[in-house]
């Protein structure tokens, strides 16, 4: 060979550990741009959760289409190289532009501390995602694509080793920032009025991204770059369209059949270019029933995540907070692969099964379609432990005794009796029409009958203090709070409103015998201190609640003591959560082992089995499911309501078991090629046909599916 030979370390390309380190800087860059995202469209902007939502899935979504656009420009324009470059400046500039749409002092010109024209803000972010999303889906299918370019002949090995490497940096970026990026949200800092740091928070996204486009430069000199080959793409379709045209031309019973339909465009297009297309439309056949794994991966992040909040995040001294479950997903891969690689496809191997690629990918799908099973159990446990919420037109009331005096309430078909400062054990649930009367009595005065319009599919509690004295208050909680947060509510039994601080909230004007709205806090103790003029100086008027748990709701009771100091009653209006989040691991552990060798033998596959020009447009292809995975929850959530979550669950593990067994019998009936012998065989036929002549094509790496 002319060409000197590429510098090696551990029997790797040293190149290689450029493309790794740009591929970990980038996914961080990614990552913990995408953590923050949701929180900024809320806190920031001040869209609501729906808005935020949707904008969150759409521009995650173009993330995954614009691949197609970056192989496209690689393939046949610019090369992986450039594409890569130029790509990547874009993408630089979409993070800083990001950056500066967060900085509150840029239109807020009186110093308040908001900003005067959001308009420009959301414009600003808005060109930023979409420059992020041209930039990270551009080069997503090249750089993988340009790692598997640079190894040798008879580098297979290396070469499946070095996917498994480069999904890894994936996976380590993402947590890492998943990690660090929402400390730095927490900072405070601004010019003129300080408050939550997202400048800075995306600021370091921004830097990480300019260092992995300069650590990619310095390599330059050392990789191996492949001259892009015109445009493929264009060829491609042309030659499909032909073939289908001519094929329907000839459809009469005189001409002979032709062994495959993409050979009716022999008499246009070379036999090189059909057999091309040919591997291409063989392996992107099998990518057909692929979205269904990735509708149920990408779940971890809605679905699961909302039942982390109806469990206890206590495990053993930890506290873990719902949203911070999805972490474990990284950090088992980053335990997994290398296990994977180092210890179970080898003991496989020595057991002499020929574990292929294809074999893998359907072993990935059954554990996937196994993780929503162990979800469905989980849930099912969960369900067992939740309350009883009103369904349909049943309402649920519960008697709250703020008096002084034991009293009886009678409702339709049965009668409670509570003592002062008690409550019934749980809500009682009535059917809204039976719903007919209810009276309040005690000891020695007549009955009170209870007027009030009950509100279907709601919780009431009804309030009373005396024989004639009562208040229905509708509680407005018929779930358990979000994000396993707790709700706190209070209830003045004195003469005159006051006002409660507790944890940085405040409930304004609590009225006399009657309840606030419920407050959320997160899990622990916390603080509170009453306002009242009725409360006199040398009386202490600060408390501690109860420790907070999960998932829990509470009403407190302000009542007073015999010195008339205020005092403190809690009752529990919904229990905290009991099922351990500790629970959710193995389904997560079934997900994460189910991803490693679904996903990272795709990544390889699809490098595999695309001819030399475009390997760039199969890894594309790959990416494509996962947008197409990402559809099918948008869809299926939409469509299909449930009235049990472990029944959606079912579902979507039984969709992809069937799935599984289609794309297995597909895999039966795929042979597995090594695109540069059979571009190699053209290049000897073409050298028979004109002698002397040197080959049109550069040769290209060859590739044998490796038995490890």
């Amino acid at each position: 060979m002319g060409m000197s030979m590429p510098q090696s370390c551990f029997g790797y390309p040293l190149s290689i550990f450029f493309i790794v380190v740009n591929e970990f800087c980038e996914r961080f860059s990614y990552y913990g741009m995408r953590a923050l995202l949701i929180l900024y469209f809320r806190l920031f902007i001040g869209w609501n959760d729906n808005l935020s939502t949707a904008i969150y899935h759409t521009f995650v979504a173009l993330c995954y289409l614009t691949p197609i656009l970056g192989a496209l420009i690689a393939d046949s324009w610019l090369g992986k190289f450039k594409t890569i470059v130029s790509l990547s400046i874009v993408y630089t500039i979409g993070q800083a532009v990001m950056a500066v749409s967060s900085i509150n002092d840029l239109t807020d010109f009186d110093h308040d501390g908001t900003p005067n024209s959001m308009p420009v803000h959301v414009a600003l972010s808005m060109v930023g995602l979409a420059l992020i999303a041209l930039g990270t889906g551009g080069i997503k299918p090249c750089v993988s694509a340009f790692g598997g370019d640079q190894f040798e002949e008879g580098q297979e090995k290396q070469r499946n080793r070095f996917f498994s490497i480069f999904y890894l940096a994936i996976n380590a970026g993402s947590l890492l920032s998943t990690i660090i990026t929402p400390m730095l949200r927490v900072q405070q800092c601004g010019i003129h009025s300080t408050q939550a740091c997202y400048p800075l928070a995306f600021g370091v996204p921004a830097a990480l991204m300019a260092v992995s486009l300069i650590v990619f430069v310095m390599g330059s000199r050392m990789y191996k770059k492949l001259k892009p080959q015109g445009n493929v793409m264009a060829k491609v379709v042309k030659c499909i369209g032909f073939a289908i045209k001519n094929r329907f031309r000839h459809r009469n019973k005189k001409f002979p059949k032709r062994e495959h339909w993409l050979d009716w465009a022999k008499e246009k297009y070379d036999e090189r270019l059909i057999c091309q297309i040919k591997m291409v439309t063989r392996v992107m056949f099998l990518y057909i029933p692929l979205p269904m794994f990735w509708a149920l991966f990408d779940q971890q992040g809605s679905r699961w995540t909302l039942q982390a909040t109806t469990m206890n995040g206590q495990i053993g001294l930890l506290k873990i907070q719902p949203d911070q479950m999805q972490t474990i997903n990284a950090i088992l891969i980053v335990i997994m692969v290398p296990i994977m690689d180092a210890l179970v496809y080898p003991l496989i191997a020595k057991c002499g099964l020929n574990f292929t690629s294809l074999r893998k990918m359907t072993v990935g799908m059954f554990l996937a379609s196994m993780a929503f099973v162990a979800a469905a159990i989980v849930q099912v446990e969960i369900d067992k432990t939740l309350p009883v919420f009103p369904k349909g037109n049943e309402v649920q009331v519960k008697v709250l005794n703020i008096g002084d005096n034991s009293m009886s309430v009678s409702f339709p078909g049965t009668t409670v009796t509570l003592d002062q400062m008690s409550q019934t054990h749980e809500f009682l649930t009535f059917d809204i029409d039976k719903l007919t009367s209810i009276n309040i009595s005690s000891a020695g005065s007549p009955a009170t009958p209870v007027t009030y319009n009950f509100e279907q599919g709601h919780r009431h509690t009804l309030l009373v203090w005396g024989p004639s004295h009562y208040r229905v208050v509708k509680d407005g909680l018929n779930q358990k709070p979000e994000k396993g947060e707790n709700g706190v509510r209070f209830v003045n039994t004195f003469d005159e409103s006051f006002n409660v601080t507790m944890d940085g909230k405040v409930y304004t004007d609590v009225t006399s015998h009657n309840a606030s709205a419920y407050q959320f806090f997160p899990s622990g103790a916390k603080s509170f201190v009453v306002h009242s003029p009725e409360i006199s100086p040398q009386c202490k008027n600060n408390f501690t609640s109860s420790s907070l748990e999960f998932g829990s709701a509470f009403t407190y009771v302000i009542t007073r003591k015999e010195d008339g100091c205020p005092d403190l009653k809690i009752f529990e209006d919904i229990s905290p959560n009991t099922i351990n989040m500790a629970l959710q691991i193995p389904q997560y552990f079934l997900i994460t082992c189910g991803e490693v060798v679904f996903s990272v033998t795709g990544l390889e596959f699809s490098y595999s089995q695309a001819p030399s020009n475009m390997k760039s447009v199969l890894q594309a292809g790959w990416l494509l499911t996962v947008a197409v995975g990402n559809i099918i929850v948008l869809i299926v959530a939409g469509a299909g309501q449930f009235s049990e979550q472990w029944a959606e669950y079912v579902l979507f593990a039984g969709l992809l078991l069937v799935v599984c067994v289609i794309f297995a019998i597909m895999a039966r009936f795929y042979t597995y090629i090594n695109p540069a012998e059979v571009e190699a065989q053209f290049d000897m036929d073409e050298k028979k046909k004109y002698p002397g002549k040197d080959s049109l094509y550069p040769k290209l790496d060859t590739y044998v599916q490796t038995q490890m």
